[in-house]
């Protein structure tokens, strides 16, 4: 009777002891996960190269155009300044000259020749529609009417992005046809797709620790999605430029902007 006794009270303990054991691995898995944390993603925001329709001087926004011979060049320009940044990840919009820009930036890369890029609609460039294609001064002037200006007067006051997206967006509504053209979007529209483009790439990136991004978008986009991260954000006088460079980061769900406009890649490049 003792023997069963004693085999009752070692199985027990047995027992106890590999519960014990259970506990204490969930408690260090547990700890574990709360210390772990979602690295920093710094991404490189790159403006495309300049185009055709640039040089011809027309809306571009949905519509495309390749880059010029002189855009080609200044975009390798960039791909060489950048070559030493070890990118974890490339993303561009679906635009065409996005993805020329990225694939000659990639290119030259010494670390991310080999990155697979990857586009998403949601980093175009404005959509402008019955306008898209027409000559940018035919628009402006359209835009300064509406205000009750001169095209000379609306230029010297300078250009919000918001304002601008959003006279377009309302002119648009009196000359687009159903089923014709997508209609031109409102400032909200275009921030509401950027930022959460820009928020799943991060979100996702930072699983994967500290990484470096390369994001080639639009002029007007870019300077949206500044305003989005930094609400008032006073843009260069002149715009984003052709192949330069902006730097955001994202740390812990919060994004920050760190370099604007930075065109000493291209710079360092062309030497």
């Amino acid at each position: 009777m003792k023997k069963n006794i004693w085999k009752l009270m070692m199985v027990f303990c047995a027992l106890l002891l590999i519960a014990g054991c259970g506990n204490d691995t969930s408690t260090s898995k547990a700890d574990s996960k709360e210390k772990e944390k979602d690295g920093t993603v710094t991404f490189y925001v790159v403006r495309h190269g300049k185009t055709m329709l640039n040089t011809t001087d027309r809306v571009q926004g949905w519509s495309d155009a390749v880059l010029t011979p002189d855009g080609e060049k200044v975009v390798t320009a960039a791909g060489k300044g950048l070559k030493d940044v070890d990118f974890g990840a490339a993303y561009s919009s679906d635009s065409g000259r996005a993805i020329q820009t990225a694939n000659l930036i990639l290119k030259e890369s010494d670390k991310s020749a080999d990155k697979k890029l990857q586009t998403d609609e949601r980093f175009r460039e404005f959509n402008f529609g019955s306008y898209e294609g027409d000559l940018n001064e035919n628009m402006w002037t359209d835009i300064a009417k509406s205000q009750g200006k001169t095209l000379e007067e609306w230029q010297s006051a300078g250009l919000s992005p918001k304002d601008f997206a959003n006279s377009v967006a309302a002119l648009d509504k009196k000359r687009v046809k159903e089923g014709e053209n997508w209609p031109a979007e409102d400032y909200a529209t275009i921030q509401a797709r950027l930022k959460e483009g820009l928020t799943d790439v991060a979100k996702k990136e930072s699983k994967k620790g500290d990484s470096n991004v390369l994001l080639v978008s639009h002029g007007l986009s870019i300077g949206a999605l500044l305003d989005t991260i930094e609400p008032g954000y006073k843009l260069p006088s002149k715009g984003i430029q052709n192949a330069s460079v902006t730097k955001i980061t994202y740390k812990d769900g919060k994004f920050s902007i760190e370099d604007v406009n930075d065109m000493s890649y291209v710079e360092n490049g062309s030497k």
